[in-house]
């Protein structure tokens, strides 16, 4: 099953901590990328934060993962989960 994240920081933490966080906050999404979490990941362009496609068995799991981040486990992160399914528009059309 497919999820999307979307994250963005939350008020009230200094710039610098977060970037005393960023190279573990990096290290960790390559570690979920490359077990085959994370199928793709974005930057906002709107806002500081991060939009992610993960590949999970359900939204605990998820939780579970988002939460390992180093941001996360600061609490310097919120994070809305979508669970995604495919595009119903590309299968064979029925004939009347």
């Amino acid at each position: 099953m497919q999820f999307v994240s979307i994250s963005q920081r939350r008020t009230g933490f200094p710039e610098e901590r977060y970037a005393e966080l960023a190279e573990a906050e990096m290290d960790r999404a390559r570690e979920l990328y490359t077990a085959g979490w994370i199928r793709q990941i974005w930057h906002r362009a709107d806002t500081p934060g991060a939009c992610l496609l993960w590949e999970a068995g359900n939204a605990d799991e998820v939780h579970a993962m988002w939460s390992s981040f180093p941001f996360a486990r600061a609490g310097m992160t919120e994070m809305t989960l979508i669970p995604v399914k495919p595009y119903g528009g590309f299968q064979p059309r029925t004939k009347k």
